[in-house]
């Protein structure tokens, strides 16, 4: 059997919120350890946005299977799947595909990501033997087939653009497909709203992504929002968010030295020499 349960399926399928730790700037594995204790769901491995190499994050992947927390890679635009399959045989249970927007060739690209992440019949994802996901046991082919399709290979695609939002039903209806992610910045910055989450024209994006989901049954995310509860209470009590990136390593590092320096005590007289 498997050695992890992909808790992104199992929180969405109950109707709970699937949260996420991103990691762009820690490669020590421990950095997995301190997620767990945290309480978070799984990990958001970000290989776009990070100097991190394959190999660290199949490290970081392995770390999560074996400490019980689901890894999510998120890949380089554009990178190719021969990278794409690199990572999956690396330990990740999903690939977030970012910049799914291509004008004219947007459902290909939507499409290509459910191909390259699946094993056949449903893709083309080429066989190899002693998974991460399987303990790197010996296991029988049609099992490493139907447990991967089914568990450990989530296609979560990201809706970046205004042409994303216009063909969102579309993408919406690709079969395989398990997630919407809302990119917040780029998709503020391409509307003519950067950092305007509360804007008109953000909010109505969202809630197109939102009915897209919930008509073609596919799980609703959001990223790039961290610490607005207001606009968090919205994505999940109002548009049915479901999977939420919360912070990455470095905003979490970063507010906390900020926190610390703030809780210490100021020098209320000189103590002289």
């Amino acid at each position: 059997m498997s050695v992890c349960i992909n808790s992104l399926g199992v929180k969405a399928t109950a109707g709970h919120l699937c949260t996420a730790s991103g990691i762009k700037l820690i490669r020590n594995p421990q950095i997995v350890q301190l997620a767990k204790n945290a309480g978070f769901d799984c990990l958001f491995i970000d290989l776009e946005h990070s100097t991190l190499s394959i190999d660290e994050a199949s490290q970081l992947c392995c770390a999560g299977l074996l400490g019980g927390i689901t890894p999510f890679v998120r890949v380089p635009y554009q990178c190719g799947n021969g990278f794409v399959q690199k990572v999956l045989d690396g330990g990740a249970m999903g690939i977030i595909f970012p910049h799914v927007h291509s004008a004219g060739r947007i459902l290909e690209h939507a499409r290509m990501a459910v191909n390259t992440s699946k094993y056949p019949p449903v893709g083309s994802r080429s066989m190899t033997g002693q998974l991460p996901f399987f303990s790197l046991k010996t296991t029988p082919t049609g099992q490493v087939i139907d447990e991967s399709n089914s568990i450990a290979s989530s296609v979560i695609l990201m809706i970046e653009t205004k042409h994303a939002i216009d063909k969102v039903n579309e993408i919406a209806a690709v079969e395989g497909s398990d997630v919407l992610l809302v990119g917040s910045n780029d998709l503020a910055i391409d509307l003519g709203v950067p950092s305007g989450f509360q804007s008109p024209i953000f909010r109505s994006a969202l809630e197109k992504i939102s009915l897209a989901c919930r008509q073609h049954g596919k799980i609703m995310g959001l990223a790039g929002i961290y610490d607005n509860y207001q606009i968090q209470n919205w994505a999940i009590n109002t548009l049915g968010v479901r999977f939420m990136l919360c912070q990455q390593d470095s905003g979490i590092i970063a507010s906390g030295a900020v926190e610390c320096l703030q809780k210490l005590p100021s020098v209320e007289k000189s103590l002289g020499v």
